[in-house]
Parts: structure tokens; sequence; C-alpha cells
């Protein structure tokens, strides 16, 4: 780890074809002139990626990239950016998700990880402190993402690994297939999952237990307090409601995604709104590392449509697809949508 600055100044290259994997030292320059994850990866796919290639063939290049200050106590600092070229545009294809795996993916010792080939049989790969291998995955094949959460951490005997994976979805190379970490935090777009899934890599399991360094640690700690002292003036709406807590206001608007974009407000946008949601069917308020706000939602559901909360609950995005854009008005139907779609590991939207 370099000293005094908040990255290790490592990235991980796996060629998932020969199973080979090496480090390799980042220099500082890089890093200064590109500082945020989404443009680190864009930074490796211009050098490295060859045109005109197959989005869904080995020669397509997955990249998982950490910000500078990913991983550092700073409210907002967990993101990361997953990118590679485009099943479903053919295009460039980045997405990024928030969480606990990022910051852990710092602590364990690398900033970005580059995944290249295909490998001859499922697999995944186990980061820890500094080390990488991959291991079978056969026996994952078909089960849903909280199934091979669980198995991944038994298996390592270790029940605060982190985890990002695919579903039955990435693997059957779905093109709107999606990645999640948590089971609830999402790389969607684009088909991310659908590239993870043609190299047959199922998941990323990562535990780390290094610490970030700063040039100035004590300025880091007035920024973290001082917006720690300050969010609720800023973001209470969104604590106690989510993303989805502009729903109704939206909709008055005319700018509600509604009936496949036809038209812009929705007379069930009250059934589906963040706040209904906190009134009824919302047991508890996720967060992501390091961040007071908890806009995540975790819902349970029983009866017609049984919700299992170990999958979240669903963001303002997925209220909208699932619920107005679908014109649906029922608040669990959606839910019931929204843990499916985190089982199978498809987009949402």
């Amino acid at each position: 780890m370099a000293e005094n600055k908040p990255y290790n100044g490592m990235i991980l290259r796996v060629d998932l074809s020969k199973g080979e994997i090496k480090t390799e030292v980042l220099e500082e320059k890089i890093y200064r002139k590109y500082l945020g994850g989404s443009s680190l990866a864009s930074y490796f796919l211009l050098k490295e990626l060859k045109k005109g290639i197959d989005p869904l063939s080995p020669e397509n290049i997955l990249i998982f990239a950490c910000s500078v200050i990913t991983g550092t106590p700073v409210a907002g600092a967990s993101r990361f950016t997953v990118a590679a070229k485009s099943p479903l545009t053919g295009g460039f294809a980045e997405a990024e998700a928030g969480g606990w795996w990022a910051p852990e993916l710092k602590w364990a010792g690398f900033d970005v990880i580059i995944i290249k080939g295909t490998s001859p049989k499922p697999v995944y790969l186990w980061i820890h402190n500094g080390q990488a291998e991959l291991r079978d995955a056969a026996h994952f094949t078909g089960k849903i993402t909280g199934e091979v959460e669980k198995i991944i951490r038994d298996e390592l005997q270790d029940q605060r690994v982190r985890i990002a994976q695919i579903g039955p979805a990435g693997e059957k190379m779905v093109r709107y297939a999606n990645i999640g970490n948590e089971c609830e935090h999402f790389n969607g777009r684009v088909g991310l999952g659908a590239v993870m899934g043609s190299k047959k890599l199922r998941a990323i399991a990562v535990r780390g237990t290094g610490k970030l360094d700063y040039f100035d640690p004590e300025k880091v700690k007035e920024i973290t307090k001082e917006y720690a002292s300050k969010w609720s003036e800023m973001s209470q709406g969104m604590h106690d409601y989510g993303t989805a807590g502009g729903v109704e206001a939206l909709s008055e608007g005319g700018i509600l995604p509604t009936r496949n974009f036809r038209e812009g407000q929705f007379e069930g946008a009250k059934s589906i709104s963040g706040v209904t949601m906190a009134e009824t069917i919302l047991i508890k308020k996720g967060h992501c590392y390091a961040c007071p706000i908890a806009c995540k939602r975790v819902v349970k559901v029983e009866g017609k449509y049984d919700v299992d909360p170990y999958y979240g609950g669903p963001e303002y995005e997925t209220v909208g697809a699932l619920g107005s854009f679908c014109g649906i008005d029922s608040l669990e139907a959606i839910a019931k949508g929204n843990e499916l779609c985190a089982k199978y590991g498809l987009d949402t939207i």
C-alpha cells in the first residue's frame, strides 16, 4: 500500500482462459488523471479492448474499479464501477453500485480487477488480504443468488465475506442480466451480468482486514464528522422514505414514467410511494458503508405475495419500472418482482 494515500496502487489481472492471476503496480500519475472508478475502467478499456469484438466472447474485458476515495469513512464513498463492452448495445457499458463490497476490495489490497478470457468451467474468484485464487463453482450452477452467497460464506468459513455475483440469468447470458452484491446492491443496465456469465465467472468473494492511509487523516475525520452532524438537514426524507419518497411529487409534476412512457401521471402513485412503503411493508432501513442516510429499503410481505427481506426492497427505479410504467399500483406485487429479479440476477429496469 502506498504511503499516505487512500489507494493501494495495485490491480489484479485475471486470465480465465489460462487460469492465471497476476498483480500489477499502477503508477500514481494514472490515479491523478483518472480519479474515479468509471474513469479508471475507461482508461483500461480504451487501452486494451480490441475493436469489433463480440461482447460475449473471451476477448471482452470485464473491469471492477474503485475510485481513489472508495473505502474512506466519508459518506457516499462506497461505490464502485463495473465496465465492459455491452452485449445489449454494442457500446461502452458502465454501471455503479454501492454497498460494502468495494470498501472490502480496497481493504483486501486492490483497487481494480481486470478480467479477460473465458474459464473452461464455472469458477469464482476468492480475494483476501493481497491474495487471490480461482475456486470451483460448478455446484452453484442454476442456484439463486441468496443460496450461493450462503454457500460461499460457509465454504470460506467467514460470514463477513462480501460477494459480488451473477444469478442464473447471468449464467444464461440474458442480455439485461446484472451483477449484485449482498443480494441488494446492483450494477444494473447494459448486460454486465451477461458478460460475467460468458466468462463462466459466477462470483467474486472478497475479505480484507487492511487499512487505508491518508495524507491528512484529521481532515478526513473533520469532513466525516461534519456530514454526520448535518445529514438529517439535507436528507431526512431520503432516510425516512428512501429513493421512492418522491413518487407522488413526480406524478403531480407530470414526469413519473407511466404506461410505457405514454403518460407522466399515475393515479396509483400514492399506493406505490416510498411513504406508503414505510407505513406498510418496510421492516428495516438498510445502508451502504459509512453512510448515515440509510436510504436502502428492506421489506417483508406475507400473503398473496410472500417477499423475503433477505433481498432488500424496491428502490425508486424499480417502483417506477415495475409499477407505474406497467400500470401496476400494488406495492406488494412490485416488491415480489424486485425479489425475483434479485434472486435470478435480472435488471429491474
